[in-house]
């Protein structure tokens, strides 16, 4: 069989989605000798990926995200190579592609979040980008042959959205993650006034999307702090506009314990990691939890917001609040920092539960639906 993959968000250039496709490749390499690949990249990320698998072949295809290239140019370059099934690890499956294909489908939040605190676009710009969004992911969910969900809450979603669509076309197979501790041993002294932490603290990493409830948690920091001046919150994220925009909230407020750190490397990362009180984790949908499982596995208590889905990949190895609720938030952060039993015992409970979940599963299941979407 003839598969191509569109890995056009190979590696770190596409981040959660990159890592997907990154690790669903790279198991494929390991568990599949007999099928052939085309593995179809961007000029960013081309020679990133070094095929390890005889079978499998790189393809330059660089056509820009969520663009006219990507709808007109990239179906016949797909067409070119007489492929018998494509996997589309996104929802931006070209609307003139009519070969058959899979698509992963990460969550729905650009559906249940149509807001335009999530962009800073215009807002006649921003409804033209959604209404086109939405148009491309209907497409690509009612066409495709069979949908990857990487959690049940997200097969729930795509239910609740698209009621039409049979339940079985839809299959589960959940993401992973890797322990990428780096085992910095540098004494916390020499690392952490880098990035302007002086005392115990909370961590949080990634970006401050409004469905990642940042401001909640923030507030939150505000009630602990008229009791105590011993903990802090540290954000470690790049600056753009939504940082720039939770920054300007804190200063409103005048909330002073509160930390951010910026880009950290992962080598100083590692540290911050193994240093926390514990990992902070306020969403309020997601598809996976995969950022909470990767703080599990390098020892760090998770605390996180609680609704389905954190409760599906994180279960009991999780300290839970409401995430919809500020003093809820504060609350679990005090037992947190007060109670050291609590932290060594979801620390224990962690390493289990990041156990649970393993890439090359992930790969040997996609493999089986690709066998049975040739059988068709």
């Amino acid at each position: 069989m003839r598969i191509g993959i569109d890995a056009r968000f190979y590696g770190p250039i596409g981040k959660g989605l990159g890592r997907y496709t990154q690790k669903l490749i790279e198991n494929l390499e390991k568990t599949d000798r007999e099928n052939q690949y085309f593995i179809f990249l961007k000029k960013e990320n081309f020679d990133e990926y070094v095929p390890q698998n005889k079978n499998f072949q790189k393809v330059l295809a660089d056509f820009k995200w969520y663009g006219f290239a990507e709808q007109l140019k990239f179906p016949r370059l797909l067409k070119k190579y007489k492929l018998d099934l494509a996997h589309f690890p996104h929802f931006n499956v070209p609307i003139f592609y009519f070969g058959k294909f899979i698509v992963t489908i990460h969550d729905l939040i650009l559906l249940n979040y149509p807001t335009i605190r999530s962009s800073t676009l215009s807002p006649i710009l921003y409804w033209l980008k959604f209404t086109a969004y939405k148009m491309v992911i209907s497409s690509a969910v009612h066409r495709s042959n069979r949908i990857i969900a990487v959690s049940r809450f997200t097969k729930k979603d795509i239910l609740r959205n698209y009621p039409r669509i049979p339940e079985e076309k839809i299959v589960v197979t959940y993401e992973a993650c890797d322990d990428y501790c780096l085992f910095n041993f540098r004494a916390k002294e020499q690392i952490l006034p880098r990035y302007g932490i002086a005392k115990p603290f909370f961590l949080y990493v990634g970006n401050v999307y409004p469905h990642k409830n940042p401001e909640r948690l923030v507030l939150a920091m505000k009630k602990i702090e008229t009791e105590t001046k011993e903990v802090e919150l540290v954000f470690v994220g790049g600056e753009d506009y939504f940082y720039t925009r939770l920054k300007n909230l804190v200063a409103e407020n005048g909330i002073g314990n509160v930390v951010f750190a910026g880009f950290v490397p992962d080598y100083d990362l590692d540290a911050l990691y193994r240093n926390a009180l514990a990992y902070v984790r306020p969403s309020l949908h997601e598809g996976f939890e995969l950022p909470a499982l990767e703080a599990m596995s390098r020892g760090t208590p998770v605390v996180a917001s609680d609704y389905a889905c954190a409760r599906e990949i994180l279960g009991s190895s999780a300290y839970y609040f409401d995430g919809q609720n500020v003093e809820s938030i504060a609350s679990a952060l005090r037992d947190i920092f007060k109670d050291e039993k609590l932290r060594q015992d979801l620390i224990e409970k962690g390493y289990a539960q990041a156990k649970k979940y393993s890439w090359k599963k992930m790969a040997e299941e996609t493999l089986e639906l690709y066998g049975k979407i040739r059988k068709r």
